[in-house]
């Protein structure tokens, strides 16, 4: 069925008390989106930053009758309603248009990113299923890409490797299809295990080759590899954990870095790894470099 969609021109502080009278009138959901194009770089722990200029979408049956809906939002908000507008929106088979929105996609020579109900372009390439959509990983988003790209120009037959931040063990997963011998998969966040383990058994890795741990619980024991695919600032942080969790020859990739972060990171690890080339891809990073051996 169509729906009637009340967009709202707000800033953050207006954001809660919206949420919470729209709902209260009826709304079927409430969604934030940012007006412009300002990212949010490293939001405080149990913190929701919103953008300055945000607009409030709120959704309504579609016999909400409009004049009455204003009026009882204009009766109830103090002082003037932020710019709004009303419109309707046409039903659609919103599953049928996800789904046909991803594609498969390629990363490097070998490895294929496959949604689950697609066919392998290439069934003999390296085929890792997964469903885009999820909330923790699917190489859409360029600092996935990069470090997929990264795992497939490596020569990881026997490796043992960490995914560290492993999100939905994309990258875990991608190693293990790629030859690696054993991979450590770590996150703080208990649903993106369950996702790895999803993922796992999809891709049938499930086994005593991939092991998932909660970072507390996770073994300090070196790897050959260690990837890392989260935010700068706890790049920075554990860099001296990281660096103890790549054996002396083994190598690092690290991601989720702003380009005009890049410099913080690379001063981090410089001291402790022969770094390569920084690679960027829309503004994003990946630095990358091998530890020393021992002298």
């Amino acid at each position: 069925m169509p729906w009637l969609q009340l967009r709202l021109a707000i800033t953050p502080e207006q954001a809660d008390p919206l949420e919470d009278t729209l709902l209260a009138l009826g709304a079927v959901s409430v969604t934030f989106m940012d007006a412009e194009d300002q990212p949010i770089f490293e939001p405080d722990l149990g913190t929701t930053p919103l953008w300055s200029h945000t607009h409030l979408l709120a959704l309504f049956e579609a016999d909400t009758n409009q004049s009455e809906l204003l009026a009882s939002l204009k009766s109830q908000w103090p002082g003037e309603l932020p710019k709004h507008e009303i419109e309707e929106i046409a039903d659609q088979d919103w599953e049928r248009c996800w789904m046909e929105h991803f594609q498969p996609m390629r990363f490097g020579q070998r490895l294929w990113i496959v949604p689950s109900w697609h066919i392998a372009p290439e069934p003999d390439a390296v085929n890792l299923l997964l469903d885009p959509g999820l909330a923790f990983g699917t190489g859409t988003h360029p600092t996935t890409a990069l470090c997929l790209e990264w795992l497939d120009g490596q020569a990881l037959q026997g490796q043992q490797l960490i995914d560290f931040g492993c999100g939905s063990g994309i990258l875990a997963i991608a190693a293990l299809l790629l030859g690696a011998q054993q991979v450590v998969g770590t996150d703080i966040d208990t649903q993106a295990l369950e996702a790895s383990r999803d993922n796992a058994q999809r891709n049938q890795v499930a086994d005593t080759r991939f092991m998932l741990y909660l970072p507390e619980d996770m073994p300090q024991q070196p790897a050959d590899i260690l990837v890392a695919n989260i935010l700068a600032g706890p790049l920075v942080k554990l860099a001296p954990q990281l660096t103890t969790l790549v054996k002396p020859g083994g190598l690092i990739a690290l991601s989720g870095i702003l380009a005009e972060q890049a410099d913080e990171v690379l001063a981090a690890y410089r001291e402790d790894f022969q770094l390569d080339p920084v690679a960027e891809r829309e503004g994003w990073v990946r630095i990358s470099g091998r530890r020393p051996l021992a002298a």
